[in-house]
């Protein structure tokens, strides 16, 4: 019995670290089918990384390079928390789609970086504090005359405090449901009102999270702000709907993005969620710009009130506990 069980841990591992050898995920990161060379890690924190770097671009990734193309030429859309991460990739991805973007986050050194990558051209860019509920309604209202109206909108901007439930406090909650749930609220609100005044059948797009969907330690304040956000998707399509307008949202797992690897980068953390992801991997940045960009579209448009997973099977593999006897 225990020559067996040792023989299938041996071969479950090695399974294992043949799945997680056929391509990287980081940038700078050379990776063959049996090798994995770390060209180079641009970070002040680089010779920390690196090993935790090399071990998660033994990962498999996705064959997704550039993805499908979008023709949104003349079309205006906001984003929120563009200045970094996937709120960046979608503010991009859009400007190379033809929109004229707005890009709102509360960093100017994030938007002057923006703008130099970019460009003038099509692009508006305002600093906000959208966790003040005033202030995000005077930054959608500047954001409609800059743009001349809206046609889109990525309500992307997000925070989270992390804390066992026993001791999350009062003022984290607050602040987090402000900036997750009451600001897209607000964004969603002042956008709609322009839209169905000028009847434009526009589409609204909010980043959510796998969080809404499972329970996760430590991320009380996080779970719970993601899961009102899908509940508000879905009340957005309720009474938008009837406008021409649809609602939906995307509920990524982990994304590899610059913060993302950093946070996640230590195979020993990752384990425990890499281990119920059948996909063996977390997403990578486009599988979540791919998405929303397809929602934005035409394409999409019987789809309204639908909290899209993007998780790798995260969500379909959970089942019961075997107990044990």
């Amino acid at each position: 019995m225990f020559a067996c069980q040792t023989l299938r841990s041996h071969l479950g591992s090695r399974v294992r670290q043949q799945l997680r050898t056929q391509a990287g995920l980081l940038g700078g990161t050379v990776v063959g089918r049996n090798t994995a060379e770390l060209s180079y890690l641009r970070s002040p924190s680089a010779s920390v990384l690196r090993p935790h770097a090399l071990a998660m671009s033994k990962r498999p990734h996705s064959s997704l390079a550039a993805g499908a193309t979008f023709n949104f030429t003349g079309k205006r859309v906001a984003v929120t928390g563009a200045g970094k991460g996937i709120g960046k990739a979608i503010a991009e991805a859009l400007h190379a789609s033809g929109c004229e973007v707005c890009a709102i986050t509360r960093t100017q050194a994030d938007l002057d970086d923006l703008e130099k990558t970019l460009g003038k051209d099509r692009l508006k860019t305002i600093k906000a504090d959208l966790g003040n509920a005033a202030e995000a309604e005077r930054t959608m209202e500047k954001c409609l005359e800059l743009m001349g109206g809206l046609d889109f909108l990525v309500n992307n901007a997000g925070i989270a405090s992390l804390a066992p439930f026993l001791e999350a406090s009062a003022s984290d909650f607050t602040n987090v449901m402000a900036v997750n749930v009451q600001a897209p609220m607000i964004c969603t609100q002042v956008a709609a009102r322009w839209m169905v005044k000028n009847k434009v059948k526009g589409s609204i797009v909010n980043v959510s999270s796998q969080a809404s969907i499972i329970a996760l330690p430590d991320h009380t304040a996080y779970c719970t702000s993601k899961a009102a956000l899908d509940m508000m998707t879905k009340m957005t399509a309720l009474e938008l709907g009837s406008h021409g307008i649809r609602c939906n949202a995307v509920n990524p797992t982990v994304v590899m993005t610059e913060m993302g690897k950093m946070a996640w980068g230590d195979e020993k953390k990752a384990a425990p969620m890499l281990d119920r992801i059948p996909l063996d991997r977390f997403a990578e940045v486009n599988e979540v710009v791919q998405p929303v960009l397809f929602l934005l579209s035409d394409g999409a448009g019987m789809i309204n009130g639908s909290v899209m997973p993007i998780e790798g099977g995260l969500i379909a593999s959970c089942t019961l506990k075997t107990r044990k006897l």
